[in-house]
């Protein structure tokens, strides 16, 4: 047998071999999702397997709880704060740190995504000993605080890339002519960053949405968001009730993105269209 023939069949079993074991990751890791959403539609009240029927009684129970609304509520508030505030601090935080010079943008640069590298709980329990330290009771808008500087890395991540595609000829066009800064920023810059926006609030709603570490360390007392009262259910049994619960939360965290890449993906064809009319 060739070198050459020898090598093609090392690679062919490489490929495969990588691909095996790609399989088994992806198995290990949505099973217990797939798990959790077909037996909140188990009629029985012991969550396992063999399912005994179908029933969407569990649903039912969890829009009579409303321990589970209160909590649903108040994960939904905060995330769509987190979102929108994130989301303006990030793209500022972006175009500044990819269009200006000034003394300290690489420490700057560096203290903002520094979040993202740190540990989740390591970052939580630092923080909880910090507020201790200064005696400062734990509040909604600290938890609120602590889920934006989470989420901030990310959406500049996101808009650091897009802004880098950005070419300054069309600000420098608009400033040549007279426009502000801000002008420029709201007339030519921003429009161009809309995907970049949109994923970026998304991926903040869901960070903070699905937050659990974070928020067990900086929650008040008596406030509970979804994911701690999840983990406040599991402590007293396992019932199909969180089974539903828990396909509640996968359809929030994986829907909306998705829903929301629809619409955008949706939006661009529909911009393209316009600007080939306009062309022919």
């Amino acid at each position: 047998m060739s070198a050459a023939a020898s090598g093609d069949k090392e690679g062919r079993w490489a490929w495969r071999l990588t691909g095996f074991v790609t399989l088994c990751v992806y198995i290990f890791m949505f099973t217990p999702i797939i798990a959790t959403v077909v037996l909140s539609f188990n009629s029985s009240m012991f969550g396992g397997f063999p399912m005994t029927g179908f029933s969407l009684q569990w649903y039912g129970k969890l829009l009579e709880n409303e321990q589970v609304l209160a909590a649903f509520r108040t994960s939904m508030w905060i995330a769509l704060v987190t979102a929108a505030v994130t989301t303006a601090v990030g793209v500022v935080t972006a175009y500044a740190l990819i269009r200006f010079d000034f003394a300290g943008k690489q420490a700057i640069g560096t203290l903002v995504i520094l979040p993202a590298l740190v540990p989740e709980t390591i970052l939580g329990v630092g923080l909880l000993v910090a507020i201790k330290a200064v005696d400062q009771p734990r509040t909604l808008l600290l938890l609120i605080l602590g889920h934006i500087l989470l989420a901030v890395p990310y959406v500049v991540l996101i808009a650091q890339a897009r802004m880098v595609g950005i070419r300054r000829v069309y600000e420098e066009a608009a400033l040549s002519l007279g426009a502000s800064r801000l002008a420029s920023f709201r007339e030519i810059t921003l429009p161009l960053l809309v995907p970049a926006v949109v994923a970026g609030a998304l991926l903040a709603f869901t960070i903070s949405f699905d937050n659990t570490s974070a928020s067990l360390f900086w929650r008040p007392a008596g406030v509970e968001t979804m994911p701690t009262q999840i983990l406040s259910m599991l402590k007293i049994s396992i019932s199909p009730e969180i089974n539903a619960l828990g396909t509640v939360m996968i359809l929030v965290t994986v829907g909306i993105p998705l829903l929301g890449g629809i619409v955008l993906q949706g939006l661009t064809r529909l911009n393209r269209r316009g600007k080939t009319r306009e062309n022919a």
